[in-house]
């Protein structure tokens, strides 16, 4: 049976962890300044459902990864102090992961929206 009032607290920690790296994040802000962006010029130049669900996975995958990148560096920063090699290969790699998935949706954005604004 589902315990409706632990699923809530499960939302409510969800949440929480998402507003604080919203807070601290600068990338995250940019990030989702840059999705907004796009979601604006979805509706303006009425992209396709497919077109719109290949966006959202690509600028969710963006947000995921910073995410992933966020929790990897709090991590690392408790288990090792901050001078040692390993916490700096971990939080580049996480970074670049980030980076990735970062290039690789605005390339599907330009992939997606050039035929609407260059015809």
């Amino acid at each position: 049976m589902i315990r409706f009032r632990r699923l809530f607290k499960s939302f409510v920690y969800a949440f929480r962890g998402l507003f604080r790296i919203f807070h601290e994040e600068q990338n995250l802000k940019i990030q989702t300044f840059a999705a907004a962006i796009v979601i604006i010029l979805g509706l303006v130049v009425k992209i396709r459902p497919i077109e719109w669900c290949i966006l959202i996975l690509a600028m969710s995958s963006v947000i995921l990864m910073e995410t992933i990148n966020s929790a990897a560096e709090r991590i690392s920063d408790v288990l090792r102090p901050r001078i040692n090699s390993y916490v700096k290969e971990i939080k580049d790699i996480t970074a670049a992961a980030v980076m990735v998935s970062s290039l690789v949706a605005a390339i599907i954005g330009l992939i997606i929206f050039y035929p609407y604004l260059f015809k």
